[in-house]
């Protein structure tokens, strides 16, 4: 799957149930929606990241396999942490639903990459 189609695929998967809690929630709580909205967003952009990395990864030698992959990770993780503290701290979001939201999508999105790369055709190595 091509890096354009798969970032498609997971904003329409955030998109999607944002839009319902909108409809169905937001007028009641905009404050945790915002938040969940946030975390989401967040989970979204490190999904697109990690696979941008993964294809990366693939493509190279093993240098540059282990620098994208531990590499990247490392800046996702420390990316991400910033992130959560700058909203909870200076943008004034609940915790609860932001880490709900953040979480839950983060699973979701793993397992989405989990599975599409490992339906990705493979070069054939030469045994040696």
């Amino acid at each position: 799957m091509t890096l354009t189609r798969y970032t498609a695929l997971v904003i329409g998967l955030v998109a999607v149930p944002l839009s319902a809690m909108a409809v169905l929630w937001g007028a009641d709580d905009p404050t945790g929606l915002r938040s969940a909205a946030f975390g989401a967003g967040l989970a979204g952009l490190n999904a697109i990241a990690a696979y941008a990395l993964a294809l990366l990864a693939q493509r190279g030698s093993n240098n540059i396999f282990m620098a994208a992959v531990l590499g990247g990770m490392l800046a996702r993780m420390a990316l991400m942490l910033g992130a959560v503290a700058y909203g909870l701290g200076m943008l004034d979001l609940r915790r609860l639903p932001l880490v709900t939201a953040l979480l839950t999508y983060f699973v979701v999105f793993l397992t989405f990459e989990l599975l599409t790369l490992n339906r990705r055709p493979h070069a054939a190595e030469p045994l040696s």
